[in-house]
C-alpha cells in the first residue's frame, strides 16, 4: 500500500459531508481511463456526470489551456475579452440564439434563465405574469431557486421558505400542463431528457405542445440542456431533433469539458429584459473558461463525430440488451445519443448503489439516476474497444449483484 500525503479518510476530516465519495481517489485521467491513488485503473462511463465529453486530458484543450494561462486569466466585468466574444459568436453561428450570457455552472445559468424568463414578463406584461411551470422529477441547479423550480421535493427540504409562483406538474403528461398554465404564467422550464429524474426522454408532440401552449399564454420556453447539450444526443443541442425552438436555453457541463463555465442563450428580443446591471457574475465569461469552451465546441460540432455519438448509443445498447437477455435485470432502456438509462426490474429495485460498488471493484465507473436506473454518460468519443471492456466489466459486477 503506497502511503499518500492525504486520501479518502482526509475527506471526512476537513470537507463539510454533504457528499460521500467513493474509497478510491483519481490522480491522472486520459481519454476514457482514470488511475487511483494506488494505480488501479478504471474505465470511466460517468464522464464527471456528462461533463468530460471529450474525455480527460484531451490535447486540444490542454493546448487552449496552456496558451490563454500565459496571456490573460483573468478581468472584471468592466471589459470584455477575445475568448467571450468568440465564444459567443460561436454559439450564436450554431443555434438559434441571438445573444449569450457566461456563468460558471448550470445551476447559475438556470439561475440567470429564470430571473430573465421572470423580468421579461413584468417589462412586457406586469408583475402578475411570474409563475414558473416544471415538471416532477426535473432537475435544475442547487441554488435556493433552482432546486424550487427543480420537480424533486427532497432538494427543497431544510432550506423553506422557497421561493414561490413556481408550480409543477407530470413531464410528457400535456393535458395536465394545460389545466395549470394561464395568464400568470412567464415559462415552462423542461430538460429534453430528465438526467438525474431517470433519463426520460421528451415525447417528440409533448415538446412541440408544451411549445404551443407558451405561444398561446406569451410565456417563454425555457430548455434545460446541462446535461443533454453540446453533442450528447448526436447533435449538438437535443432541441434540434424535437421539432422546437426554445426562448432560452441553458448549457453547462460538456460545454467546458471538465472546465467550470456556464451559458445562457436567448434571442434579442428576450435578452433586451437584462439590460446594464440588471444580472451579472465576477467569474462568467473569464478568458480561461472561454478559451477552453471554445475548442470544446470547435471539436464537437462536427458532422462525424455527432453522427458517432448515435453509433456508439447502438453499441451500448446492443451490449445492454445482451445482458439483460442473460440476467432480466433491465425493465427498460431509455436515453439518445450517450445519455443512456437502464431500468432496474422491481426485484432489484434500490440495487443501484450495489451496482455501482460491484462495477467499482470490476475497475468500471458508472452512474445512477436515481436509485434504481443506472445512467451512462461517458466521452462523446470514447473508442469502441473501451466500450466493449467496460461493459464487460459491467457484466461481471451485474453477475455479481444477481447471485448475491
Amino acid at each position: 500500500m503506497l502511503e499518500h500525503a492525504v486520501d479518502r479518510s482526509t475527506f471526512n476530516q476537513v470537507m463539510v459531508p454533504n457528499y460521500a465519495p467513493q474509497a478510491m481517489v483519481p490522480v491522472r485521467g486520459k481519454g476514457s481511463r482514470i488511475w487511483d491513488q494506488e494505480g488501479k485503473e478504471y474505465l470511466d462511463f460517468a464522464g464527471g456526470i456528462a461533463v468530460n465529453a471529450l474525455g480527460h486530458c484531451h490535447p486540444a484543450l490542454i493546448d487552449a489551456l496552456k496558451k490563454q494561462g500565459e496571456e490573460l486569466w483573468h478581468l472584471s466585468n468592466v471589459y470584455t475579452n477575445e475568448p467571450a466574444l468568440e465564444l459567443a459568436q460561436q454559439l450564436i453561428n450554431s443555434t438559434f440564439a441571438d445573444k449569450v450570457f457566461f456563468c460558471n455552472s448550470g445551476a447559475e445559468a438556470n439561475e440567470a434563465a429564470f430571473k430573465l424568463a421572470r423580468k421579461y414578463a413584468y417589462d412586457n406584461f406586469g408583475p402578475e405574469k411570474h409563475e414558473i411551470v416544471s415538471f416532477y422529477q426535473s432537475f435544475h441547479g442547487r441554488t435556493l431557486f433552482t432546486v424550487t423550480v427543480g420537480g424533486q421535493k427532497k432538494y427543497c427540504e431544510g432550506f423553506e421558505p422557497v421561493p414561490g409562483g413556481v408550480l409543477h406538474t407530470t413531464y410528457n403528461d400535456l393535458e395536465a400542463l394545460k389545466a395549470l398554465m394561464s395568464d400568470r404564467t412567464c415559462a415552462v422550464v423542461a430538460e429534453p431528457i430528465q438526467g438525474e429524474g431517470g433519463v426520460i426522454p421528451a415525447d417528440p408532440e409533448f415538446i412541440k405542445g408544451v411549445r404551443e401552449l407558451c405561444d398561446q399564454h406569451n410565456a417563454l420556453l425555457v430548455l434545460d440542456e446541462v446535461q443533454s447539450g453540446m453533442g450528447r444526443t448526436g447533435q449538438l443541442f437535443a432541441y434540434m431533433g424535437l421539432g422546437v425552438t426554445p426562448d432560452i436555453l441553458t448549457s453547462a457541463k460538456s460545454l467546458g469539458g471538465g472546465f467550470p463555465i456556464g451559458a445562457m442563450l436567448t434571442t434579442n428580443k428576450v435578452a433586451e429584459s437584462f439590460g446594464f446591471g440588471t444580472h451579472g457574475s465576477t467569474y462568467g465569461g473569464n478568458p480561461l473558461a472561454c478559451a477552453v469552451a471554445l475548442e470544446v465546441i470547435k471539436t464537437i460540432n462536427d458532422p462525424q463525430l455527432l453522427a458517432n455519438v448515435s453509433n456508439k448509443h447502438d453499441r451500448f445498447r446492443k451490449h445492454l440488451e445482451s445482458m439483460n437477455s442473460k440476467y432480466g435485470i433491465f425493465a427498460d432502456v431509455r436515453g439518445k445519443g450517450l445519455l443512456i438509462g437502464a431500468e432496474l426490474v422491481e426485484k432489484y429495485h434500490g440495487k443501484g448503489k450495489d451496482i455501482l460498488a460491484a462495477a467499482a471493484d470490476e475497475g468500471l465507473m458508472l452512474l445512477v439516476a436515481g436509485p434504481n436506473v443506472l445512467r451512462f454518460a461517458p466521452s462523446l468519443i470514447i473508442p469502441d474497444e473501451d466500450i466493449d471492456e467496460g461493459m464487460a466489466r459491467l457484466e461481471k459486477a451485474i453477475a455479481t449483484v444477481v447471485s448475491a
